[in-house]
């Protein structure tokens, strides 16, 4: 049995790890641009000081692809979110997710 749950960890990990490695950061930051992210999430992925958005940069791509989906499927609420995904494809996400985890997170 754990043998078994070890061999599908290590392929379901490494399926994963493939489609990480297809995003495309650059497309990501032109998105994050056009898509209006950069107005709370800064353009380097670090928000304003003494504002409540997150920072962004440094965060774990699947993390974010997780929750950029959350927000526009809407079982993840935040109307300003769930409206600015409304439109991305998962290609969009992972590429945003790429751009984001690429970024230095502030010292």
């Amino acid at each position: 049995m754990r043998k078994t749950f070890s061999i599908i960890a290590l392929m379901v990990g490494g399926l994963w790890g493939n489609a990480a490695l297809c995003a495309d950061a650059d497309a990501g930051r032109k998105i994050s641009q056009s898509k209006g992210c950069v107005g709370c999430h800064g353009a380097n992925g670090i928000s304003a000081p003494g504002t409540s958005y997150p920072n962004l940069a440094g965060q774990k791509a699947p993390y974010l692809e997780k929750a950029l989906k959350a927000y526009r499927d809407k079982t993840r609420q935040a109307p300003l979110m769930n409206g600015m995904t409304a439109g991305l494809s998962d290609a969009d996400i992972a590429n945003l997710a790429a751009f984001y985890n690429s970024l230095k997170p502030c010292p």
